[in-house]
């Protein structure tokens, strides 16, 4: 059930591709008006989810954490692409852009005079962040929760915090790419925000657990790093002893994260004075 004052569009076709199924999303909206649109980007591993499939553990529950950033004034677009089983890179981060377009440009989009911010997790933190990093999008911010960042240094990253790489032909990585990211380092790189960074990228938020050995949090230092020796701004809140999406972190604590996170974003998206980031700077 929605809480008073949000309103939700289901099944909102963004894009239609020859061969493929409608990709759609679903559209949360503040009812007294939103101050930004946030594109939404689920997580999965490339393979599975969709745009129902919210952050954190509660993912289950997505509706209710998507309405929850619509009451604070942030319109949510949930958005599905294509999976590993039915595209291979670039086809995902490419049909983000195409939702991201949606909303900017088409006459029935409600959201196409707002700001637009990005926030993706765990794979969905990958292409969040490569759309994000493409001067051709209009995005003021991009919030990442535990994202892949380093395809060719993410089987290191795992092995070294203790977790067990897999370095063949049926990983993650390995069935959105085509081939292991040994066997294709350029395309590995191509998909890596680490590789694309830019000095007049967006204001980028970092959370990750530092118990994660699925997607360890050196991953999202490394990006962190990359835009802070580029002069952009970022900054990275590691958040004790969680591993990957958040496992057992109860309900209270989820929702603050997601609370600092919306606030984030819609405090970049107004470009008010003072919410300039520093490494290490509250939010």
């Amino acid at each position: 059930m929605l809480p008073d004052g949000v309103s939700v569009r289901r099944d909102v076709v963004h894009t239609r591709l020859e061969g493929y199924r409608p990709l759609s999303l679903d559209l949360y909206l503040p009812d007294d008006g939103a101050r930004a649109v946030c594109v939404y980007v689920h997580g999965g591993g490339w393979r599975m989810g969709s745009r129902r499939a919210g952050p954190g553990p509660l993912s289950p529950t997505s509706g209710r954490l998507f309405a929850r950033m619509a009451s604070r004034g942030l319109a949510v677009a949930a958005v599905d692409y294509r999976l590993s089983g039915e595209a291979r890179y670039p086809a995902p981060p490419d049909d983000v852009r195409a939702g991201c377009r949606w909303l900017l440009d088409d006459e029935a989009s409600p959201v196409r005079e707002l700001p637009l911010v990005l926030f993706g997790v765990s794979a969905g933190g990958q292409m969040a962040a490569l759309c994000g990093l493409d001067a051709s999008l209009p995005v003021q911010a991009v919030a990442l929760w535990y994202p892949a960042t380093d395809l060719l240094g993410l089987p290191d990253d795992i092995e070294a915090v203790g977790g067990t790489p897999d370095r063949g032909p049926t990983s993650r990585e390995a069935l959105m790419l085509g081939a292991p990211a040994a066997q294709v380092p350029e395309v590995a790189r191509e998909a890596s925000p680490v590789t694309r960074v830019r000095s007049d990228a967006p204001p980028f938020l970092l959370v990750h657990g530092d118990a994660d050995v699925l997607v360890p949090a050196q991953q999202s230092r490394r990006l962190r790093d990359a835009l802070l020796a580029t002069g952009a701004r970022a900054t990275l809140e590691l958040v004790a002893g969680y591993d990957h999406m958040f496992t057992g972190m109860p309900d209270a604590e989820l929702e603050a994260v997601l609370d600092r996170t919306t606030t984030f974003l819609l405090d970049q998206a107004d470009r008010r004075p003072g919410t300039a980031l520093d490494d290490g700077a509250p939010l």
